[in-house]
């Protein structure tokens, strides 16, 4: 217990080491640059404290509970020796970690809102709903793929350098034939699917599965899916609004 409230202390100072510039930057702007007094300033304050608290007890999770689970779950479905349920695994892990990304439920939301004002959906709650829910959908089951692509590539051993640029090349093949309103939402789709919920357990889904292996180096091998899981989300955004425009 003692060694918890030590390390979560320290969670807390680095949080706080952390977020430093980013208050001095915010408190030089609105001093020298802005100009203006801040209305609510007690609020900010507490905010701030939240933000401070919250982050410390996130990176003290990570650590005493998300980590290990991936890692001893991929250690034991490696010594298991079912590639069936590794992959099952791998997939689900992505599917249901990105479904659940508070960040790409609020993209989400705003393309659809933004989806109306350009005309490609009605306006009416039940066509936005079903349009954001569509867009996680897809984004969440391109995590899934690009997890199986990421253990794939960790038990076969192939160059992640080639998969990744191949799959860029292929990315800037479909943007030239996607409708243009659906290329930013897909290219920031790549970006919001590695956040808070989704990086640590891929991580040590990774990290856990090279380990496990003989030959595998988990310095080399065990990183390099979380490229996939920003890759996969854009080819597969961009698919779905060329589907979009033909249905």
């Amino acid at each position: 217990m003692k060694d918890s409230l030590i390390a979560l202390s320290k969670d807390a100072l680095s949080s706080v080491r952390d977020l430093t510039p980013i208050v001095v930057v915010i408190a030089v702007f609105q001093v020298f640059v802005i100009r203006q007094p801040v209305d609510g300033f007690l609020s900010l304050a507490f905010g701030a404290l939240l933000v401070v608290a919250g982050l410390a007890f996130f990176i003290f999770g990570l650590r005493i509970a998300l980590f290990p689970i991936g890692e001893e779950i991929a250690h034991a479905l490696a010594k298991k020796g079912s590639a069936f349920w590794l992959f099952t695994f791998a997939f689900i892990l992505g599917f249901g970690t990105t479904i659940a990304e508070p960040a790409l439920l609020a993209v989400a939301q705003e393309a659809a809102r933004v989806a109306v004002k350009a005309g490609v959906i009605e306006n009416n709650e039940e066509a936005k709903a079903a349009y954001a829910l569509g867009l996680r959908l897809v984004v969440a089951l391109s995590v899934g793929v690009a997890l199986l692509l990421g253990v794939f590539r960790i038990l076969t051993n192939w160059s992640l350098p080639i998969m990744i640029i191949g799959g860029y090349i292929l990315v800037v093949l479909v943007t030239a034939v996607a409708p243009p309103e659906i290329v930013g939402i897909a290219y920031d789709s790549g970006g919001v699917t590695t956040s808070t919920v989704t990086v640590p357990l891929v991580t040590a889904l990774g990290v856990g599965l090279a380990g496990s292996l003989k030959g595998r180096n988990p310095m080399l091998d065990g990183f390099g899916l979380i490229a996939f899981a920003s890759l996969t989300p854009i080819l597969f955004v961009l698919g779905y609004g060329i589907i979009t425009r033909w249905t």
